[in-house]
């Protein structure tokens, strides 16, 4: 069957993504839609303007090691907007103190004592030191949490202080509360292998060093990536208006309040998901239930030209230390970009999962405590000469244990339904570039075309 008429429900950067392959395989006679329930696409990524320039208030870098951004800001035309960060090393605010970021590790986690010396104590130093000889129970056909393993074998400062302030950055949660076999895949497989110790396993699991920079990001802002894609894709887009029913009828689909289509893209965070498909395909909405979401606010500060700030890319938190902020990106000493501009730009994180209270603040009660936590991990005191207040609520979807089980239970009910698909950071990655992988995977799902 040809497609004529896809909708694509939610906006984000995965359905824009989705929007803009089906385009690219469909042609120019295909009607697309695009449906989003709030006001604007562009999901978490937005950009601002802020100071003498946009600023993005969600994410404002991605994994350059990933081909996913870079392809397609080739495609569109935007390789000049690719930018890569300074190479300052972060720090991690915690005990009270201002330490480096422990290094070597894989997402926190070390395969010896010496990548986290200075910032735990002695007990624990000499905890990872014996680890190996330590008999290691590993069950292949269980998963755990990050936080309930590293706990068990070096100990809960390590968790707190290490592995806690990675987490946190990338899910917004804590290592409680995120399974390894999806967080930390190459680790899994390393302890499925017979690693004897999880010292041996992540030193198996380590990635290989590689040339050029970790990380890219986009010299005027997300926002420049969504014009491209909205304009590429030429596609119909309804804004402020829910989905309340999807349906199958026929060979297509209705989508209400909107109307009929040959195929339907869901490309919105897995509790709207479970609740349309909850007639369709109970057991991919039951196990998109399972999957919970995390909330979090961002206060960006630019303080006067002249501003000290650490020579550092940023500032993490440990998990209880006596600040509201769970981190800090020093930007304009991130990205050489934005130091271009002179105004010292801050960018404070706050909310974990489960802490929808702090996100709840006001802006003015947000602001203030940046302003208090910037002070007392790098004494800053200046009074900033803009402030903006972005909260994202339900922004992140949680991997917690088993969720690649979850993730299966969901692609595999979906896909004996044609002419549905499903995209978003709930199913394969939270990062930009598995948002951008999804809803390619989405688009060629429907149109049977490689992706």
């Amino acid at each position: 069957m040809t497609l004529r008429s896809v909708a694509v429900i939610g906006g984000g950067i995965s359905g824009l993504t989705a929007a803009y392959r089906l385009r690219c395989g469909l042609g120019p006679n295909a009607t697309i839609t695009v449906i989003e329930a709030s006001e604007r696409t562009g999901g978490t990524l937005r950009t601002v303007p802020f100071t003498d320039g946009g600023v993005d208030v969600g994410a404002e870098a991605f994994v350059g090691r990933r081909p996913e951004v870079v392809e397609l800001l080739a495609e569109l035309g935007l390789s000049d907007q690719l930018v890569h960060p300074a190479g300052l090393r972060p720090l991690v605010w915690a005990g009270g103190a201002l330490h480096p970021l422990p290094a070597p590790t894989l997402m926190g986690v070390p395969a010896g004592p010496d990548a986290v010396a200075g910032i735990v104590d002695e007990a624990t130093l000499a905890r990872i030191t014996a680890e190996p000889n330590v008999p290691l129970r590993w069950d292949v056909n269980n998963d755990v949490s990050v936080g309930a393993l590293v706990a068990e074998r070096f100990g809960e400062q390590v968790v707190a202080r290490s592995v806690d302030p990675l987490l946190g950055g990338v899910y917004a949660g804590t290592a409680d509360t995120i399974g390894l076999r999806a967080a930390l895949p190459t680790l899994a497989a390393a302890l499925d292998a017979g690693a004897p110790s999880l010292s041996d396993a992540v030193a198996a699991a380590m990635p290989k060093p590689t040339p050029g920079p970790v990380f890219g990001g986009i010299r005027d802002g997300y926002g420049v990536l969504l014009d491209a894609l909205r304009e590429r894709t030429a596609a119909e887009s309804i804004t402020g208006t829910p989905v309340t029913g999807l349906r199958h009828e026929g060979s297509g689909w209705v989508v209400d309040p909107i109307g009929a289509f040959d195929a339907v893209v869901l490309a919105v965070p897995a509790p709207a998901v479970s609740a349309l498909l909850a007639s369709i395909s109970p057991a991919a909405a039951d196990a998109a239930a399972q999957i919970e979401l995390a909330s979090s606010a961002l206060a960006v500060l630019a303080l006067p030209e002249g501003t000290e700030l650490p020579q550092n890319s940023g500032i993490l938190v440990a998990t209880g230390e006596a600040l509201a902020a769970k981190a800090f990106t020093l930007s304009s000493r991130k990205w050489p970009h934005l130091a271009e501009r002179g105004t010292a730009l801050v960018r404070a994180s706050f909310g974990r999962f489960g802490d929808a209270q702090l996100v709840d603040r006001s802006d003015e009660e947000l602001i203030a405590l940046a302003r208090a936590d910037l002070e007392t991990v790098c004494g800053v005191r200046a009074e900033p000469v803009q402030t903006h207040v972005q909260r994202w609520r339900g922004g992140l979807p949680q991997y917690a244990p088993g969720h690649l089980d979850r993730v299966a239970a969901i692609t595999s009910a979906v896909n004996e339904l044609d002419g549905l698909a499903v995209a978003g950071a709930y199913l394969n990655g939270v990062g930009v570039p598995a948002c951008v992988a999804s809803g390619t995977a989405a688009a060629a799902h429907l149109t049977k075309v490689e992706g």
